[in-house]
């Protein structure tokens, strides 16, 4: 089975920190929706399994559609693909988005997983990330959400800014643990150079984000969350037992994924393809039937080199009979090699290599030791 994901462009306003692809211009929103649709009906062979086991819409701030749009894209996808009976369909939305009606229209469509993002409960440092909501916001609009029956959330923070210290990421757990969402995912904040918050941070307006601050707040964060009966799965993710994302996991572990939208990216297991990063020209393209993606063909290097940095973001870690199993003797050969270098960075259970807590800091610079040249 696979997942689906749609990238939906455009926000009210764009956050100080964010570079994902987007667009405060909503008056091509229709335009692009359209396109979006003509895209799933140009590439629904993509998969050889009809099957999907997830769809997500994400962006950008999907929330933004109406009805009828999402109405359309349903019918779009109900055309051409089958449901598994317990598939996952999610919604990334920001708390000023969640109203009783969107909620009884999300409902009603088939949305059954809503991924909300908060980031703080600091008016402050919300009102200094340019988001739209207040920290009430936050709250009232995790209540609202289970009291029209969702019963499968997700909500976003971030860690690491100018405004927090221990004790205030503390209070912020305690307060997020207390919405009892299903799930929390935690990123610590980034400095992009093109968003707003990089330009300032050029240009001295903005501190740098402190790496030793990050760790003790990943590290305060990892243990709270444990007591409070969560799983630390992915590195910045945490659910309880059952309420593990499905199509984030996708990603983790390998499995197919096609992205519909302006950047969206897709997966078959052999080779990769990302949309066009611009909304005017990837309509344009869909319009005129002109290519609207770039491919790679992955070699075996690179589908190690990826099976190894994602699964060491993970509680499923690296399988060495899944390693030989795909990747071949030799390519395991040296794996186990640059393990028993690092030895001290693994737990090791039978034949999967997964990272210790405190390993974790670093997963993405040990992976990178695993890589094949």
């Amino acid at each position: 089975m696979s997942g689906l994901y749609i990238h939906i462009p455009f926000c009210k306003q764009a956050c100080s920190y964010c570079d994902f692809h987007f667009s405060t211009n909503l008056s091509i929103k229709n335009e692009v929706v359209l396109n979006i649709i003509k895209e799933i009906e140009l590439r629904h062979n993509y998969f050889k399994n009809k099957k999907l086991s997830t769809i997500y819409f994400g962006g950008g701030t999907p929330s933004l559609l109406n009805k009828s749009e999402f109405e359309a894209i349903f019918t779009a996808i109900n055309k051409f693909f089958v449901y598994d009976s317990s598939i996952e369909i999610t919604i990334e939305t920001n708390p000023d988005d969640i109203s009783a009606e969107n909620l009884n229209l999300w409902k009603s469509i088939g949305i059954n997983r809503l991924s909300i993002g908060l980031q703080s409960f600091n008016d402050e440092e919300l009102k200094w990330m340019n988001r739209a909501h207040t920290a009430k916001d936050s709250v009232n609009s995790v209540l609202l959400a289970q009291e029209k029956g969702f019963n499968n959330i997700t909500i976003d923070l971030i860690y690491g800014s100018k405004f927090q210290d221990l004790k205030t990421w503390e209070n912020t757990l305690i307060q997020a643990v207390s919405l009892n969402t299903q799930h929390i995912s935690s990123y610590n904040l980034t400095i992009e150079n093109k968003t707003a918050l990089g330009v300032n941070n050029l240009k001295g307006k903005e501190p740098s984000v402190s790496d030793d601050l990050s760790s003790q707040q990943f590290l305060l964060m990892t243990d709270f969350l444990k007591q409070s009966d969560f799983i630390h799965y992915e590195i910045s993710n945490f659910g309880k037992a059952g309420f593990f994302a499905k199509h984030n996991s996708n990603y983790w572990l390998q499995k197919h994924y096609l992205g519909i939208g302006p950047s969206a990216h897709s997966f078959n297991g052999v080779s990769r393809q990302w949309n066009l990063k611009n909304n005017g020209l990837y309509s344009k393209a869909i319009e005129n039937k002109t290519d609207f993606f770039e491919k790679e063909e992955l070699s075996i290097k690179d589908r190690f080199n990826e099976y190894v940095l994602t699964r060491l973001r993970t509680i499923w870690g690296c399988d060495t009979e899944e390693i030989k199993l795909l990747f071949g003797e030799t390519t395991l050969l040296h794996f186990l090699k640059i393990a028993e270098q690092k030895k001290a960075d693994f737990e090791i259970n039978n034949a999967t290599y997964t990272l210790t807590n405190q390993a974790r800091l670093y997963a993405d610079g040990i992976a990178a030791d695993f890589f094949l040249e």
